[in-house]
């Protein structure tokens, strides 16, 4: 403030200096003409400032006018300066905000934004995807007319957001389980997250199904022997007719432990993750045992024919692949009518891969089977399985085994022509002898 007072009473110096010499030399009105002449030069220069102050306002780039001189330098700095602190401040808000929109936007679940209305604000990609939204169109539409699910349109009616709320059939194709929930924030408006549980819905099914299926395959044999007991029990029976009693209860509590090894073979397999040791696995000895294996099972009903196209070994877990191989084996013999053939083949591809296939001359599999083929418990026909005494886990444990080894089952099939099983193993797993 003095040094704005201290220029205003130098000003009036000037003038009042310019008007009693010009009174003294020319009289009144020189004296008058020399005060406004003097007054309008700060006057002036002020305009001057202003006009480029203006101008460099009106092109947001007043932090970059230079400074002019005297008093209106020190002004014009404490603008820029509180100018540029201001757009710095907008700056880091700015950044801030694109921060968040990129976390929310990074997110794996849905985000979407309502006002008290709930009306969409803002939403994610994934809540896009979800609800087939496009926020450029849909923002500030009401959810409730892009979303239409009676649900979900009675779950905003009651506002009662403490459960989740599960929505099935939902995404592009039909094909999602969403879980999603609203949370209060801010003043009425509402976040509404939403979670793709459709792999969690489709574990709980698997588990919902592998119970009923272990309690299906588990209550015949059972229920058989629970009637051979009562049987014999109750009724005075002849020798021979007792040990056909007995010989069906054995069959049927060998059932029941053949199941119940599989179920712990296939829970072992799936709760260890780690890749199968490179332990070197001599593969001609093992085709001979697969060899003994399958003849005793086939009791000389089929043609069996082993080949072993190369020396070289394989590296893994013998106990597993031993497993893999004799369930292919086991399968294509009770699966092949008697008199038909069965070729077991070891071999590398052009690839470097080691290949393990079974080719039998069976009734084939039709090809909407054959990607369930690997589930637990599928089976194509249920009751030729049982007949076969087959568990229904033999080409899960397979496919698990092949995970283990780094490889692949490959099955190729054609109704009545037969089907080929095929254990493809990653040159890195092939040893020389």
């Amino acid at each position: 403030m003095l040094s704005v007072l201290t220029r205003f009473f130098v000003i009036i110096c000037v003038v009042l200096v310019a008007a009693y010499i010009t009174l003294t030399l020319w009289g009144v009105e020189f004296a008058i003409a020399a005060c406004i002449f003097v007054i309008s030069i700060p006057l002036i220069y002020a305009y001057i400032n202003l006009a480029r102050l203006r101008r460099y306002i009106l092109e947001d780039s007043l932090e970059n006018m230079p400074l002019p001189s005297g008093f209106w330098e020190e002004v014009f700095f404490r603008l820029q300066r509180l100018i540029r602190n201001l757009k710095q401040r907008i700056r880091n808000i700015e950044q801030q905000h694109e921060h968040f929109i990129e976390a929310f936007q990074a997110s794996p679940n849905g985000i979407v934004m309502l006002d008290e209305n709930d009306q969409i604000e803002w939403c994610n990609s994934i809540a896009e995807h979800f609800f087939g939204l496009v926020f450029k169109r849909d923002v500030m539409q009401r959810i409730n007319f892009l979303i239409r699910r009676p649900e979900f349109v009675q779950y905003l009616h009651k506002r009662a957001f403490e459960e989740p709320l599960l929505l099935e059939r939902m995404g592009p194709d039909g094909n999602l389980s969403l879980m999603l929930q609203a949370f209060p924030f801010g003043q009425k408006r509402h976040l509404l997250l939403v979670q793709d549980v459709t792999d969690l819905q489709k574990a709980d099914a698997m588990r919902r199904d592998f119970v009923a299926n272990v309690s299906h395959e588990m209550r015949t044999p059972i229920t058989v022997l629970m009637g051979f007991l009562e049987t014999v029990q109750t009724i005075e029976l002849p020798k021979d007719q007792q040990d056909q009693y007995f010989e069906l209860m054995m069959a049927q509590a060998q059932r029941m432990k053949s199941l119940v090894e599989d179920l712990l073979t296939l829970a072992n397999l799936e709760a260890n993750t780690l890749p199968a040791s490179t332990s070197v696995i001599k593969v001609e000895t093992l085709m001979a045992l697969l060899k003994n294996d399958a003849e005793a099972l086939s009791q000389g009903k089929h043609a069996i024919n082993f080949e072993t196209h190369t020396p070289m070994n394989l590296l893994g877990e013998e106990r597993e692949i031993h497993s893999a191989f004799s369930n292919l084996v086991s399968n294509a013999i009770r699966y092949t009518p008697e008199v038909g053939s069965i070729r077991v083949s070891w071999g590398v591809n052009e690839q470097g891969q080691g290949e393990f296939s079974v080719t039998d001359s069976g009734p084939g599999i039709a090809s909407e089977h054959l990607p369930r083929l690997t589930e637990r418990f599928y089976r194509v026909d249920r009751s030729r399985s049982r007949d076969t005494g087959g568990t229904g886990l033999g080409l899960a444990i397979v496919k698990h085994i092949a995970n283990r080894h780094q490889g692949q089952l490959i099955i190729e099939s054609v109704p009545g022509r037969g089907s080929t099983f095929t254990l493809r193993f990653p040159k890195e797993r092939m040893a020389n002898q």
